[in-house]
């Protein structure tokens, strides 16, 4: 895989990414998700993260740095998005917001940053 095409992946990623959080803050107003908390807790059921997991990457890119940390904070990124949601979705709107602001924006903002780093590196 090119570098042009890794750089298109973390640009789609960054773009779908920054969009859970007005998805969660839906969910946590409404009540309601055309998706489940296991769903949003998985990592490898977006689009990032099937190819994350399941794309024929190139040994040397999975087995770097930028690979690894990225995937760690994609997971922990999707385990709160589904912790969110599972509040959200059992009348916790006070519990869910609360982890929305907190968890899911710091591992959200840590998740973009390494993003950022390895698309840096790749230009």
């Amino acid at each position: 895989m090119s570098n042009q095409a890794l750089v298109s992946q973390i640009n789609d990623a960054i773009g779908a990414h920054g969009m859970w959080k007005l998805r969660l803050r839906t969910s946590v107003q409404t009540g309601k998700s055309d998706i489940t908390p296991e769903v949003a807790g998985c990592d490898d059921a977006c689009t990032f993260g099937k190819w994350l997991k399941h794309s024929p990457i190139e040994p040397a890119v999975k087995s770097g740095v930028p690979y690894q940390v990225v995937s760690r904070l994609h997971a922990d990124f999707h385990r709160a998005a589904g912790n969110v949601l599972a509040d959200a979705l059992t009348g916790r709107p006070k519990e869910a917001e609360a982890t929305l602001q907190g968890e899911f924006t710091e591992r959200s903002e840590k998740l973009v940053k390494a993003l950022t780093k390895w698309k840096r590196e790749l230009i």
